[in-house]
């Protein structure tokens, strides 16, 4: 097993849900960390507190990941002592609207292509290459199980996923004869944020999707993925798909009713 202590960890997403739940598991297994991500209130506020809790360092950077030049400039101008990165965690992602294909919002597309899929690939090609100067990387991309099947209205948000899914098995094809390791982590339905942001802020209609189950937590992902960055240097955890035992899969939810 290995330690993450000192380890510097990059977490984009970094301010709610799964990407807050790693920068929190991290801290308390003592590496350092940066976080990236647009609100840069909840990024200090956060940043203050795993200081205070875990007496690591924990930096931050303002970071919208669709927008390549400004991802580049971020890592450009990190600080050296952060550019040993040796964990990557592309943790923002987002899905909005449910709708069928004809019906659907161009913006909303935009949106989750931007994000889900740019965004992914412009921080790995801005991060890899620190990687292979250092000689040591694992990069974890959060997918989903939207990323392994589709699901009625789902279908750019099923899209974006498939392709996190398809640029993962690229990654480790081409980083195979490098030191760095390539996993995906591929939920269920694990109650954060996504729904809320899904609905553009709609709470009554985000409570529907775990309405009469139980949902994973941020924590249950966060934990996964420290199993994940801590097996010996030898051992990839190349894919792993997380589910509430309610879930067999992205459409069948054993949903209770009173």
């Amino acid at each position: 097993m290995e330690s993450l202590k000192g380890k510097k960890i990059f977490i984009t997403g970094a301010t709610s849900g799964i990407g807050k739940s790693c920068a929190y598991k991290f801290a308390e297994a003592g590496a350092d960390l940066i976080l990236a991500a647009r609100r840069e209130s909840h990024l200090k506020d956060i940043c203050i507190d795993l200081k205070r809790k875990y007496k690591v360092n924990a930096d931050w950077i303002i970071l919208d990941v669709r927008n390549y030049d400004e991802v580049r400039k971020s890592v450009d101008n990190l600080p050296e002592e952060n550019k040993n990165i040796s964990i990557l965690v592309n943790n923002a992602g987002l899905a909005r609207g449910l709708s069928k294909l004809h019906e659907g919002s161009v913006l909303d597309w935009e949106e989750m292509i931007d994000t889900n899929v740019k965004g992914l690939l412009f921080v790995s090609k801005c991060i890899i290459p620190l990687m292979l100067k250092n000689n040591y990387g694992h990069i974890i991309n959060i997918g989903s199980v939207a990323g392994r099947e589709v699901y009625p209205m789902g279908n750019v948000y099923c899209a974006t996923k498939h392709a996190v899914d398809a640029i993962t098995k690229s990654m480790r094809m081409e980083l195979v004869d490098t030191n760095i390791r390539v996993t995906t982590i591929d939920p269920g339905l694990v109650e954060t944020e996504f729904s809320i942001v899904r609905y553009r802020g709609n709470k009554e209609r985000a409570k529907t999707a775990y309405a009469g189950m139980k949902p994973l937590t941020p924590d249950n992902v966060a934990e996964t993925i420290i199993f994940a960055a801590t097996r010996d240097d030898n051992f990839v955890i190349a894919e792993m798909v997380l589910l509430p035992k309610a879930q067999a899969s992205a459409m069948i939810v054993n949903r209770k009713t009173e």
